[in-house]
């Protein structure tokens, strides 16, 4: 029955091997609004790797203007001023990914975003000031590293405003060493929380931001950091009462916050989302949306149009994957087992070693008309216990617009935060 699948995928798949390589897919996309490129894992090179390739070229040769990321606001920011070369900002690359302490910091602080900081900070040189490409964070976890900096920058720019955030940071200075979850608890027994003060701030910033003229982009971030303070505290509360998923709440945020720097960078803005094909391949096309789940992903697709966004999913068949055993645990160089029989990775496994595709072109394909066992692997992950789960039911031809495929993937290469001078592994792949 798979006779049929694989045989169309070997006739309408793109072999690749260079940038040369992928004419087809950057013609496809180069005149959207909005490109998401995703990944199966948050531990791939190979994933990290292409993404920086397809996005160089985009920023190159067709004026997408920055790359927002599954990542905190505040960390992102601080690796934002340093490829557009602010003077304020620090001038090694390395030292700032050392921002991303948070687990799992190898998320971002790898020798595969230290490349792409590294050609993103050349590229802007050559580049007017305000039409430097940027680098921000989309996520809103980052509850006590926002708050701090809405504290430093009111220190400067506002300090009328300032008494209104101490006051924030009071209500939540009793559960800051325990971290977010922490603070969940005790909202069992105070149902309202810090509410009522992080809703006040956010307020009181959006009512003087006009006012904040001395870095516009900074007072940018400083209302960004003020948002995700009140939806992070939204966050926590939530995921404490156990009334709700605090999965849309997130990609809801995600989602606002893409739209908040679309508008920032003005009417003809074109962005790039790099996230995990959970958050970027439409969710209404799997077994998430029986359970009312959505992403940004199926958000981008009704706030711009099909036609305005494309949705890129990344997968492997085999190989290996940084991750960790359990959450706040050590990272690991993991196997990747290979691809469960007849999953979307085993049929693309048996149709090429390394290509792209165009799943439109998959449509007529009786086959693939139904759901069917697509990979995806966590921070968390354990490749014993695979069979038994990491498989999202999807249907493949809407969830996404294009696909890349690698029959044999290689573990991202990480920095370690707590390490003052961390070397670049003898075994990374492609050097810098």
């Amino acid at each position: 029955m798979k006779d049929s699948v694989i045989a169309t995928l070997q006739e309408t798949k793109n072999d690749f091997k260079d940038k040369a390589d992928l004419k087809a897919l950057i013609q496809s996309i180069k005149d959207k609004k909005i490109v998401m490129m995703g990944e199966a894992s948050h531990g791939t090179h190979d994933y990290y790797n292409w993404r920086a390739k397809i996005s160089k070229l985009l920023m190159e040769e067709h004026g997408f203007d920055f790359v927002a990321v599954e990542g905190d606001w505040p960390a992102c920011y601080e690796l934002n001023r340093h490829v557009k070369n602010y003077e304020d900002a620090e001038e090694e690359t390395k030292k700032v990914l050392k921002e991303f302490q948070r687990w799992p910091s190898w998320m971002w602080a790898n020798w595969e975003v230290h490349e792409w900081a590294q050609w993103l900070k050349e590229f802007n040189k050559e580049l007017p000031s305000d039409q430097r490409k940027g680098f921000y964070g989309l996520d809103v976890y980052s509850l006590w590293e926002s708050l701090d900096a809405v504290m430093e920058y009111l220190k400067k720019e506002d300090p009328s405003a300032l008494e209104t955030a101490k006051e924030a940071m009071r209500c939540f200075e009793p559960h800051r060493d325990e971290g977010g979850q922490k603070y969940a608890l005790s909202t069992r027994l105070v149902p309202e929380g810090c509410s009522k003060e992080v809703t006040q701030l956010l307020t009181e910033i959006r009512k003087n931001a006009t006012n904040y003229n001395s870095d516009r982009e900074h007072a940018f971030s400083t209302e960004q950091n003020a948002l995700v303070t009140k939806n992070a505290e939204k966050y926590y509360r939530i995921m404490a009462s156990g009334d709700e998923s605090t999965w849309n709440l997130r990609d809801r945020h995600m989602m606002d916050t893409l739209n908040r720097l679309m508008k920032f960078h003005g009417e003809n803005a074109k962005g790039i989302v790099w996230a995990h094909n959970t958050h970027i391949g439409d969710a209404s096309f799997t077994d998430m949306a029986g359970q009312g789940l959505y992403n940004i992903g199926e958000l981008g697709r009704e706030e711009y149009g099909k036609d305005e966004v494309s949705l890129i999913g990344f997968g492997s068949y085999c190989g290996s994957v940084l991750a960790g055993s359990s959450w706040g645990s050590a990272v690991q160089d993991m196997e990747l087992p290979e691809g469960r029989e007849d999953s979307w990775e085993d049929l693309c496994h048996r149709a090429g070693d390394q290509f792209h595709i165009n799943v439109s072109e998959l449509k007529h394909v009786p086959e693939l008309q139904e759901r069917i066992a697509h990979r995806a692997v966590g921070v968390v992950y354990n490749p014993k216990h695979e069979r038994f789960g990491n498989y999202v039911p999807t249907l493949i031809t809407e969830r996404y617009d294009h696909f890349l495929f690698f029959n044999k993937s290689q573990a991202l290469n990480p920095i370690d935060v707590s390490v003052e001078d961390s070397k670049i592994p003898e075994t990374y792949p492609y050097g810098l």
